[in-house]
Parts: structure tokens; sequence; C-alpha cells
């Protein structure tokens, strides 16, 4: 399958996704940015409170993304809390400059750029230990997966980098940290980029009921069960 690309609209991607995509979320486009991430009350970078994936807020200083987000992403932070964050600091400083209707004053990817450095330079620090090492792995792959589909297939920000890659490291060393499965298995909606079923039934396996995840999981993968124990027979998790 054509990997995303950002010159087509969420929506329109709709029904191409409905005819070569099986046994995945109703969700159209994206998947990475498309659809924010339910994550209750907690911290992420401002946002302007729309139901609209694409909700900024409009009077936000993206000279303050870097800093921002890097804070915002320490070792307490939960997975699947991170990922939200990622998504809204994708949209702020790349897909603003690329759709019109997100209605943010960014021309160019300096921030991106910058932000995807500093992310890269946490993961590469031999200093880091434990979990603090495995969730700084998953930040850096997650965001530059989520660059991916939020870029032309050969921009040059990209170019030869593979986040999936990293966020299966970081799975690894997390001792299998459900969250992080079930952002590979976001990722792995492209099926270039991984066994989106394996991810998923560990994702599965491991979400309390009524759980952060539960709750997305069931949004994003709710053709699979509308509880968490529905979807977790379907998907067959726990059996492998």
């Amino acid at each position: 399958m054509k990997r995303y690309a950002v010159r087509y609209s969420c929506l329109a991607l709709a029904a191409l996704a409905s005819l070569v995509i099986l046994n995945q979320s109703a969700f159209a486009g994206p998947p990475l940015i498309c659809h924010s991430i339910e994550i209750g009350n907690a911290r992420s970078l401002p946002w302007g409170g729309g139901a609209d994936w694409r909700s900024v807020k409009h009077d936000y200083d993206i000279h303050r993304l870097v800093g921002d987000t890097v804070a915002l992403l320490g070792p307490e932070t939960p997975a699947i809390v991170r990922m939200e964050t990622m998504r809204r600091a994708t949209v702020y400083s790349i897909w603003s400059a690329r759709d019109y209707k997100v209605g943010y004053p960014n021309k160019d990817f300096s921030v991106a750029t910058e932000l995807l450095a500093r992310l890269r330079t946490r993961a590469e620090n031999s200093r880091i230990k434990g979990r603090a090492r495995a969730l700084a792995l998953f930040d850096y792959g997650y965001l530059v997966e989520s660059y991916r589909q939020s870029l032309p297939e050969d921009s040059e920000l990209i170019r030869g980098l593979d986040g999936y890659a990293w966020v299966t490291k970081a799975i690894e060393l997390s001792g299998g940290d459900p969250e992080m499965e079930f952002g590979a298995a976001l990722i792995a909606m492209d099926p270039r980029r991984g066994d989106q079923t394996a991810h998923l039934q560990k994702a599965a396996a491991g979400a309390a009921e009524g759980s952060l995840l539960a709750r997305n999981l069931i949004l994003r993968f709710g053709n699979f069960g509308r509880s968490i124990a529905e979807l977790r027979s379907n998907v067959g998790a726990g059996k492998n």
C-alpha cells in the first residue's frame, strides 16, 4: 500500500483506506496524526480544546515547542501520553506548514528538525539507563514515524531513518510495555512497518479494564470489540 501523502486530506483517504486496509481501525488518514490519543487530564502541549485533530492553540509560541516537548517527556510520563504529545508537536511543527486548515503561522521545518535532533541525542545517550532509556528510544522512534506520516516519501528530514526499529527496541528494553505495543500497532497500520496483529495482541493483553490504554484500544480498534475483553478475544491476545 502506498504511504499516506499529505496532499490528500484525512477525509479523502477514507475511501482508499476502506479498500486496502482489512481488519483495522475504521478511522482513515495517517494514524499517528489525524486521530488524537485520549489522555484524560494528563499534561501535554497546549491545545485548542476542539474536537478536530488539528485544534492547535493559535497563540502558542512555536519557539517554545522543543523545550516544552522535552520537558513533558520525563521518565514519569506514560508512553500513551508521550504519543499524544509527539502527535501535537508534529501538527505544530510540520503539518501546520503543509496544511493551511491548521491555521497556524509556521512556514518551515526548522523547529521540527531541532526537536528530532534533541530526541535522537537523548536516545543515543548511553548514560541513560533502565526504563528511562527505553522511553528515550520510544520517543525518538515514534517521532520519526509521526514525521514520516506528515511528509513526502523523499523528504530529507526522515531519509534513511527507521523509527519502527527504535520503537521495537524500546519495547524489548521495557520488558514489553503494552502502551508501547499500542504505539507500534498504530505504526504498523502500514504493513511495511511491522506486524500489526502481534503488537495489537500484546497491547490488548496488557490493557487493564478502564485504563487509558483500554479506552484508546477500543477507540482505535473498536471493530474488534466494544469492550477490552471482547477485543482481547477477537485479536487472540494471550494465545501466542
